[in-house]
């Protein structure tokens, strides 16, 4: 087997090499701005769900103060019906 001589001028694979890197270059920087665009992305998304978490936590406040009412307004109207029942059915 013998070798096979490549010939290539220096100046075409230099140029090669550099246009390869330009690509390269190019790709990278369209890849730091999707990265960029991702982030934020991201924040603004961590923004809504903070903000969801706020508005969760009165939610739920205000119908734990919606079922101690219910429990309040429903223990009176007993007591009432028992007092109404006590006084009311022992008159002749």
């Amino acid at each position: 087997m013998t070798a096979e001589a490549v010939t290539y001028s220096l100046e075409s694979v230099l140029k090669e090499i550099k246009d390869s890197i330009k690509s390269l270059d190019r790709k990278l920087e369209t890849l730091d701005k999707d990265v960029t665009d991702v982030k934020i992305g991201l924040a603004t998304l961590t923004e809504k769900v903070d903000s969801m978490d706020n508005r969760l936590i009165k939610v739920e406040g205000t119908q734990s103060n919606q079922i101690w009412t219910l429990i309040t307004i429903l223990s009176g109207s007993l007591i009432a019906v028992g007092f109404w029942a006590f006084f009311m059915g022992n008159n002749p």
